[in-house]
């Protein structure tokens, strides 16, 4: 089978790689670019541990042929810190809060998390859940994952974060 030349902005940074026109983004991503933070988790579009964000919308990767995100701008989990190493809010929250147990679905669920943050600054705790629902979570109960979510969302706001009463 032919390949076609693939280019797209990966984290900033312009990348290339020949592939198959039947590649999927995950794939593409993990194989061709070393790009390992995005996750197959089930091939299916179910788990949303491939999520990654492409031209300001949450995608998940196993969803897409690689071709069809030539030109975009794709953030994955890699991209998130800054260039100093300095850990962006939402990783920070999900240290702090305990967001994580085996991390499998994290790369994902900080990226969907990321896109909601960017729509919805101020997300109460049933827009966060409505807003990871395409994200699932084997681990956690997603107490944790959804507290982590408000530190972040506080952190950028310049707001202290401060735990609701249960």
């Amino acid at each position: 089978m032919s390949k076609i030349n693939v280019t797209l902005q990966l984290n900033g940074k312009s990348v290339s790689a020949e592939v198959e026109p039947r590649t999927l983004l995950i794939h593409y991503l993990r194989e061709n670019l070393n790009v390992t933070g995005p996750h197959i988790g089930c091939d299916t579009s179910h788990c949303g541990a491939c999520t990654v964000d492409i031209d300001g919308k949450s995608v998940k990767s196993c969803t897409i042929f690689a071709v069809q995100a030539a030109g975009a701008e794709v953030l994955t989990i890699e991209g998130m810190a800054g260039a100093d190493g300095k850990l962006h809010a939402l990783q920070e929250g999900f240290r702090e809060m305990h967001g994580l147990q085996c991390g499998y679905c994290t790369p994902g669920m900080i990226i969907r998390a990321y896109r909601l943050l960017k729509e919805n600054p101020t997300p109460s705790d049933a827009e966060i859940r409505m807003g990871i629902s395409g994200n699932l979570c084997r681990c956690t109960g997603y107490q944790n994952i959804v507290k982590a979510i408000q530190y972040a969302a506080a952190k950028i706001n310049g707001a202290e974060y401060k735990e609701a009463a249960e």
